[in-house]
């Protein structure tokens, strides 16, 4: 009985010891969350450090941008589902059709992706807390959960404006949004490298960050992706649901469950007396953001928007006086993320079910586009566009078909040779094929 009494206090002190190696964000970086802008390069450490002291925490390298920062991507789950990571992917991915062998998927699978413009910079402040909350406090959703978070999908704009901040800024902060610290010079953080909106590239993937980014997102298709973000200084916090148009292939799951999602964060918002807004603005109908893209790849996609952005700093008073600080604007990512994990987490069987529907892609209008190789140029840039997206397509017998012509808007006969290219929607990625070549999108006005 002692020996079984001594191994039990044994374990528990090691388990102890063990969890008093993660530090918070702030006791890493030797700072309170907030105080200050973290510069890319930090944010990778602490990373770095969770990963390396956590087995269920795992870092990987998707690729660097154009200016040599690293981009990474960190798998948060349990330790057996860590362990058995890549089974988890290849399931999820057979329910899509994408893979042939049949698996079944149990695990909710969540992406947060952060900072897609620079210098909206509160969000990656927030993703580390974000991380430590997950493995210690919240461990218990990461049973059936697995959490993929980019902490920063821009590292060249986010530094170009903490960089900049960092040698305008008074100390104390200036609360005035007439200071120099809130007034940022062209070309600002938002965009990347060569001056690129990222949010406005998922599905053309003409920057480097994206085609790198597309790659992974490619291999695990999630049920929930979050692309988190910052607006005008005077606005509540935006999250879902979005408003009209949706798109009409956004399936009544996809609807329902941006409800679901939004009621969630309401409850933690109300509870700490803090202002929202949903409906109002942020559409899903264009298919290249952050939040449509991954809804056209039957995902729940969703933009939560922060008050703030590069006018904010560390301080400002808006035009209602009230100080908005950037250790609040984290807080307010910092729950929602949780929260999406959360509501996520206690609805795992049924995402993966209607995630599972998304892909019987049968019973659209148009079976298939017909493209005449009349530039071979333009075509094959097409080409190699589908091609990262992994979206399937084969050239014609020649012959005659029949259907929609584009330049007369009739139904028409037309002579197809073997150089024209078919891209079908009957496919894992119809849905997507059907938004980028549909003749016509279908508004709510």
């Amino acid at each position: 009985m002692k020996i079984k009494l001594f191994l039990l206090i044994s374990l528990s002190t090691i388990c102890t010891i063990f969890a008093q190696k993660i530090q918070s964000p702030s006791a890493f970086l030797g700072y309170e969350i907030g105080s200050r802008f973290t510069r890319h390069h930090r944010v990778v450490d602490y990373f770095t450090h969770v990963s390396n002291t956590l087995a269920n925490v795992k870092l990987e390298k998707y690729g660097e941008t154009n200016e040599h920062r690293p981009l990474y991507v960190t798998y948060i789950s349990s330790q057996e589902n860590i362990n058995n990571l890549e089974n988890i992917r290849k399931a999820n991915l057979s329910q899509t059709g994408i893979l042939t062998e049949k698996s079944t998927n149990n695990k909710a699978i969540v992406w947060l992706s952060y900072n897609v413009h620079g210098n909206e910079a509160s969000s990656t402040e927030a993703a580390m807390l974000t991380l430590y909350e997950l493995v210690t406090s919240k461990k218990a959703w990461l049973e059936n959960t697995i959490v993929i978070m980019d902490p920063c999908i821009n590292p060249d704009g986010r530094d170009r404006y903490v960089n900049w901040f960092n040698q305008v800024k008074s100390t104390p902060y200036n609360n005035s949004k007439y200071a120099k610290e809130h007034d940022e010079p062209w070309p600002g953080g938002r965009a990347n490298h060569y001056l690129f909106d990222l949010n406005r590239d998922w599905a053309w993937l003409t920057q480097k960050e994206s085609q790198q980014r597309i790659k992974v997102y490619n291999q695990w298709l999630p049920h929930v992706h979050v692309d988190f973000h910052e607006q005008g200084m005077n606005s509540p916090y935006y999250f879902a649901p979005a408003s009209e148009p949706y798109h009409e292939n956004i399936t009544n799951w996809q609807r329902s469950f941006q409800n679901q999602i939004g009621k969630n964060h309401a409850k933690y918002f109300d509870e700490n007396s803090w202002l929202y807004f949903t409906k109002e603005v942020f559409d899903l109908l264009y298919p290249s953001y952050g939040d449509t893209y991954p809804t056209f790849m039957g995902a729940i996609g969703m933009t939560y928007e922060q008050a703030g952005g590069s006018r904010a700093g560390l301080g400002i008073q808006n035009d209602e006086g009230i100080e908005l600080t950037l250790k609040d604007r984290a807080m307010h990512h910092l729950t929602t993320g949780l929260s999406t994990v959360e509501i996520s987490s206690m609805n795992a069987e049924k995402l993966n079910a209607e995630f599972k529907k998304f892909f019987d892609n049968t019973d659209f209008m148009y079976k298939s586009y017909v493209l005449k190789n009349e530039n071979k140029d333009k075509t094959q840039r097409l080409i190699n566009l589908l091609e990262k997206h992994e979206i399937s397509y084969e050239f014609a017998n020649s012959g005659k078909v029949k259907g929609f012509n584009y330049a007369s808007q009739k139904e028409e006969s037309m002579s197809i040779s073997s150089n024209d290219l078919v891209i079908h929607t009957h496919q894992p990625k119809g849905k997507m094929v059907k938004v980028l070549f549909e003749p016509q999108t279908k508004i709510v006005d």
